[in-house]
């Protein structure tokens, strides 16, 4: 009798070994900041063998990656990345909105505090976030035995894209020179990350973000990750989601086309090679699962594009407010607009209400205002874009970037190439948020784990990449995704 209960106990763990889903031991997730998917060969002659071209050279490109929403900015688009939907549904509808007349940023969380520093840079929370994440899946795929983990200089970039679930979220301190998190995720920093700060600590209030000295140290914390949490080193697969933001404050300040840009992708490209290398060491060659991408991209600098008798501009929103204001006071006798924010103009519920005024009045006669002005192609009611006159493309993007109660509500579109920021000859920075394509078009390349090389100029989104994945691991796709599976 106890040899047939051996026997069996043996072919049943042989079947539940045999049956076992095959998934890569560790996904890893790359957005870089920013990037303008032709950066991939803007720079490629300089680029070194071992990262971005090693990626070209033997992972899947999407050549033609689409972001199908608009505002194009940070917070939604790492969203957008890990969640395979669109602010419309995840709920993150830029990097700072208004919610019910309040401006809020997107992951501030006052019910949590700092860990790691004294400041408030800590009290950071996915809780605006209104659907899950790939990591959020991952764990209720494996019964919550996967890790995850989010490191990235921006609290932003690290929280949104680990998820609800996640086991640690890392992002950058600037006044304590370090990184932090918060009682979301736990009590106390880890051994390891205490001692990764106090050997790679800056001094305090130095902008590590604006050089590329921090595109390194996001790699570093990447590593120390995923050398210290054991990361696809269990029975279970895990997430490590990175995302690199010196690339983002650099091409605001110097444009596309400057110096520091160039060498900001000359670094990003040398330390992916070491953290390509670590993973081959750490995990293994053909072990991991990676995707690169982008959360948006970035307008050309409009001076840059004059000298080369190429049209471009800056819309200066904040006289846009105060002239729209001054216009609403004179009709309605009150200044009901809070202010304007990815490309979206704000109104004071409250003080409508309380004035006694018709809402429906004062937007109408505000978006006849602002039609007036040159610098829109299109301006509309939010709420009745449905019947507005315009490419369906750019209609389709503004209403999957607006969601009631968290965006304003009129919004606006800009002539190709003007972008909100100050206008003055000698400005050379760059800004992003609008549907055109060098704002939507982003980078897009699977490598790794069941990853063939290859590429297609078939047009995809942003909403895809999670999907993609979500397929190949063979789990349920996050409960807003909107997304198709493109990789076979």
């Amino acid at each position: 009798m106890r040899k047939i209960s051996v026997f069996v106990l043996t072919l049943f763990m042989a079947i539940t070994v045999q049956a076992q889903v095959a998934r890569p031991k560790l996904i890893i997730g790359l957005v870089v900041d920013q990037m303008r998917w032709d950066y991939l060969y803007f720079y490629q002659n300089e680029y070194g063998k071992g990262g971005l071209r090693r990626l070209l050279d033997e992972g899947f490109s999407f050549e033609n990656t689409q972001i199908n929403y608009a505002p194009t900015v940070t917070a939604i688009g790492h969203s957008s990345v890990y969640t395979g939907s669109v602010p419309a549904i995840h709920g993150i509808c830029g990097n700072n909105f208004w919610q019910n007349d309040q401006y809020v940023y997107c992951c501030s969380d006052t019910t949590v505090r700092s860990v790691g520093s004294n400041s408030k840079e800590g009290q950071m929370s996915p809780h605006r976030l209104l659907t899950t994440t790939i990591g959020d899946q991952l764990k209720l795929a494996t019964n919550f035995r996967s890790k995850v983990i989010g490191v990235s200089l921006k609290d932003r970039a690290a929280i949104l894209p680990a998820g609800h679930s996640a086991d640690a979220a890392y992002w950058w301190d600037t006044s304590a020179g370090h990184f932090v998190t918060s009682t979301y995720y736990m009590d106390k920093l880890p051994t390891w990350v205490e001692k990764f700060n106090k050997a790679n600590r800056t001094a305090p209030d130095y902008n590590i973000k604006t050089s590329n000295e921090g595109v390194t140290m996001t790699f570093k914390m990447a590593i120390a990750a995923l050398e210290n949490e054991h990361l696809g080193q269990g029975d279970e697969t895990d997430m490590l989601a990175v995302s690199v933001s010196s690339t983002d404050a650099i091409g605001h300040k110097y444009g596309t086309r400057g110096k520091e840009n160039h060498d900001v992708y000359m670094q990003l490209d040398k330390d992916l090679t070491q953290f390509l290398n670590a993973l081959d060491e750490k995990v293994g060659r053909g072990n991991y699962l990676l995707f690169l991408t982008a959360d948006h991209g970035a307008a050309h600098n409009y001076n840059f594009l004059k000298k080369h008798r190429i049209p471009g501009g800056a819309f200066e929103y904040k006289k846009a407010v105060e002239d729209l204001n001054n216009h609403l006071q004179k009709k309605f006798g009150i200044k009901p607009v809070m202010g304007e924010d990815n490309y979206q103009f704000a109104f004071n519920d409250k003080m409508i209400e309380k004035a006694g005024k018709d809402k429906d009045d004062i937007i109408e006669e505000a978006v006849e205002f602002l039609k007036k002005d040159p610098q829109y192609i299109f301006v509309f009611d939010e709420e009745r874009i449905a019947t507005e006159t315009m490419p369906d493309f750019i209609k389709t993007r503004m209403m999957s970037g607006y969601m009631r109660h968290r965006s304003g509500e009129i919004g606006v579109v800009t002539r190709a190439q003007y972008f909100g920021a100050r206008n003055s000859p000698d400005y050379i920075g760059t800004q992003h948020g609008q549907p055109y394509p060098y704002d939507s078009h982003i980078p897009w390349v699977m490598f790794g784990w069941h990853v063939n090389h290859g590429e297609t100029t078939q047009e995809v989104t942003i909403n895809d990449i999670a999907a993609t994945v979500c397929a190949m691991l063979k789990i349920q796709m996050p409960n807003g995704c909107i997304g198709k599976a493109v990789l076979r």
